[in-house]
């Protein structure tokens, strides 16, 4: 299947995709709210709840914003390349995990991102500066 007509079926079939994929398909978190699902032999990762796709998708934004130093480039208008956008998806996941309870493992994204919000406020609020510092430290990629 060409390129173009898969991300057409894609988006006609999956419009809530989640913005962890990536981090969620390579174990480096989980989520309550996600739903694996297979089209044309790729995997790929549906949200089942509205309200937390609506969240995760503005901390991915956010960290997309927070991330530009961290990942060499003035700003982020694209997609990144796989192994930028998995430093960014997981070391930021981890960083944020790091910051509530010293640990790194993302065993769920969306009650992550509600404790967050319980602790720190909107996510505009979140301590970005520390969550990339222990991004860099909780993540290496391989």
């Amino acid at each position: 299947m060409d390129e173009t007509a898969y991300r057409q079926i894609l988006s006609s079939t999956v419009p809530s995709a989640c913005p962890f994929e990536k981090s969620i398909l390579s174990s480096c978190a989980a989520c309550s709210k996600a739903e694996k699902r297979n089209i044309a032999e790729r995997e790929i990762v549906a949200c089942n709840d509205a309200q937390a796709l609506e969240r995760c998708i503005a901390l991915r934004n956010l960290f997309r914003i927070n991330f530009t130093f961290a990942l060499g480039r003035p700003h982020i208008d694209g997609p990144l390349p796989h192994a930028q956008e998995m430093r960014m998806q997981c070391g930021g996941l981890k960083g944020l995990q790091v910051m509530l309870d010293d640990s790194d493992q993302v065993t769920d994204v969306a009650e992550l991102l509600e404790m967050s919000q319980q602790k720190f406020g909107s996510l505009s609020d979140f301590p970005f500066e520390q969550i990339v510092r222990l991004a860099k430290t909780h993540y290496k990629f391989r």
